[in-house]
Parts: C-alpha cells; sequence; structure tokens
C-alpha cells in the first residue's frame, strides 16, 4: 500500500507563493482572534449567516437545492423534511453541529470520520456510516451524455486500511508539529478524496473534515465566513487543483502544489471578507442604511438582493429592498429581471 500524507513532505517544499499565503494568512489570523475577543456580540450576526451559508453551498455543489425561504424553515425550526433533498440538508446542519460545539473532542479516528458520516445521511432512508461496498470512479460527464473517468479511487476492499493508514499517519504527524497544519490539512483532505471512502457524501465530508481540522489548529474563520461558499464560487478552480494534484496519486507521484495553492486561496479568502465585514459591522454606528449602502459601493459587478444581505447580514430585506429603491431613484443603480431573478448594478 502507498503512503500517505507524509511521503511528499520529503520531495516537495512550498515555493514562494505557498509560503506567502500561509504568511497572509498567520497575520489576518491574528488580527480575526482580535476581533473574536473584542466584538463577540458582533460576530454572532456573521456566525448565523455563516452556518446557513455553508449548509446551503455545500450541498449545492453536489446538485442538492431547495429554496432559500425553506432552507432558513429547516435551519431554524425543527422542521420535518419533505423529501431527499431536504433530509440531507437538515443531515449536513445535524453534522455542522457536532464540528462547531466541540472540535477538540473530535479526534482524526476512521469511526469519528463514519460517526459524521452517519449524522450526514440520520434523516434519509439511506443509512450513512459505511464504507463503500462496491469500487467507485469519478467522471466527468461529456455535453453529448457520455462520461470520462477522471479518477479511479482505492478499491472498497482496501478502503478500511486505507483510511486507518490515513488518521495514523494524520495524527502522528500533528503532534510531531513537523508539518506545518496549513500544508498538512490539505494533504489529509486531499488524500481523502483520493481514497473516497464512501458511496456518496465524500465531497460534502471533505469539507466538514476541512473545518473541523482548522478549528482544532484555531482557525476559526469558518465559524464566520462560509468556506464552503468560498468554495462554491471557485468550483471550477476547484475541481481544476484537486485533478491537477491526483494525477499519479497512486504512484506516490503526484504533486500537491495546485491543490495547495487553491485550499490556502481559499482559506485566505474567508480571512479577508472577515475582516471586511466585521469591520463593516463594528464600524456601522448603528446605521443599517449606512451598511447596506456601504454593502452596495464595495460589491463587485451585478449584485442580488441576497447578495448584500450577505454583507449586510443585520438588515432585513425589507430595508435593503427600500435602500434599492431609493437609490434606484436617485440615478446609482439600475435592476434588471424582477423577483427573485432580479440583478442590480451601479451605475455610477
Amino acid at each position: 500500500m502507498r503512503s500517505f500524507v507524509g511521503d511528499w513532505w520529503s520531495r516537495q517544499r512550498p515555493t514562494l507563493e505557498i509560503a506567502g499565503q500561509m504568511t497572509a494568512i498567520a497575520e489576518l489570523k491574528g488580527r480575526a482572534e482580535l476581533y473574536e475577543r473584542q466584538t463577540p456580540q458582533v460576530l454572532e450576526t456573521l456566525r448565523q449567516v455563516a452556518l446557513i451559508q455553508s449548509t446551503e453551498s455545500s450541498n449545492r455543489i453536489e446538485g442538492i437545492e431547495i429554496s432559500h425561504d425553506r432552507l432558513l424553515e429547516l435551519m431554524m425550526t425543527r422542521t420535518t423534511p419533505r423529501n431527499r433533498s431536504e433530509a440531507e440538508i437538515a443531515g449536513y446542519r445535524g453534522a455542522l453541529d457536532q464540528i462547531h460545539g466541540a472540535p477538540a473532542d473530535i479526534v482524526v479516528t476512521p469511526h469519528n470520520i463514519r460517526a459524521l458520516h452517519q449524522f450526514l445521511f440520520a434523516m434519509t432512508d439511506r443509512p450513512g456510516g459505511g464504507w463503500k461496498r462496491g469500487d467507485n470512479l469519478i467522471v466527468d460527464r461529456l455535453p453529448d451524455g457520455a462520461t470520462v473517468t477522471r479518477f479511479t479511487p482505492v478499491p472498497a476492499l482496501a478502503t478500511p486500511q486505507a483510511v486507518e493508514h490515513l488518521c495514523r499517519e494524520y495524527v502522528c504527524l500533528e503532534e510531531e508539529r513537523s508539518i506545518p497544519p496549513l500544508l498538512l490539512i490539505p494533504t489529509f483532505v486531499l488524500d481523502f478524496l483520493c481514497i473516497h471512502p464512501f458511496s456518496d457524501g465524500n465531497g460534502r465530508m471533505a469539507r466538514l473534515l476541512t473545518l473541523l481540522l482548522l478549528y482544532q489548529q484555531r482557525y476559526n474563520v469558518g465559524r464566520f465566513i462560509s468556506l464552503e461558499k468560498v468554495i462554491e464560487d471557485s468550483k471550477e478552480t476547484y475541481y481544476e487543483a484537486l485533478q491537477q494534484s491526483s494525477a499519479g496519486w497512486h504512484e506516490s507521484r503526484h504533486d500537491p502544489v495546485p491543490w495547495w495553492s487553491y485550499w490556502l486561496g481559499t482559506v485566505l479568502a474567508a480571512y479577508r471578507q472577515f475582516e471586511e465585514r466585521a469591520g463593516t459591522l463594528q464600524q456601522r454606528r448603528g446605521s443599517k442604511t449606512e451598511m447596506i449602502l456601504r454593502a452596495i459601493a464595495n460589491i463587485p459587478g451585478d449584485f442580488t438582493v441576497q447578495d448584500l444581505q450577505e454583507r449586510a447580514p443585520t438588515a432585513s430585506k425589507e430595508l435593503i429592498r427600500h435602500v434599492l429603491g431609493q437609490e434606484r431613484d436617485a440615478g446609482h443603480v439600475a435592476c434588471s429581471g424582477r423577483g427573485r431573478d432580479a440583478h442590480w448594478r451601479r451605475t455610477r
């Protein structure tokens, strides 16, 4: 069996770009920790928004979608899921609750990984928590409907041993502190995705494990900014980096740098969003209208009411629409489309 996690360290060192990303994250992490200590009540708003976005985006990446209003019902109340999609979304929320509740208590073991997977499917008619029983393939579907195999994961019979080896090696290297956590974590995630240990839910599990391992290393940005949303917004680059770094994985000839770069860029983007949004909330001086206007001024390109709500989370939809109406009447913004399909853009 091939070696996991640590085998690349003897032959691959971080590039200057990777080192620069790690340095930038460290600086932003320090500033974010000041916000956490000084303005916890402000960050509670961001936490609630991130929880909703994480659940919505991580499922939407896998093609699981429901209306935003129905999503809020599932997230905020004890509403019973009506179908498979709603059940999987409710299950993701349950798994997130476990990770957010006590991340230090969830040791990286095959048992705990299976337990998280069980939460993911707890409300469906398909029980989770079991390794795949048959071999699986990662495929691309072409426009004509044909499929092309992009990657062949570890066979089903070898999966339990592979996950056991992966977890054991990660825990050992984490305790040794010989490899920077910001490189050890994405390499664990890459190996997990290459093993592809479950019949379904591997992508969502990889994102849940990313949050868990970051929290354990005190990188808490995922509590306040949805990493899943950042990934969704860069989905094509995500798959490209994963494909580049998984090539040659079975022979231990793969290059983790494209995946490192993408993964670190995701964390860095989340910290930058955190600083922007936390600063906006802190400096708004009680004016929700001012916060909306600042969001309009800073948002790039076309935007929706929901985009503004993400950047001004304490403002109601009614107030956002009122401010947009005033700005439109003043000639500052223009709207195309109606209802949920309405998109806005700045005109000056």
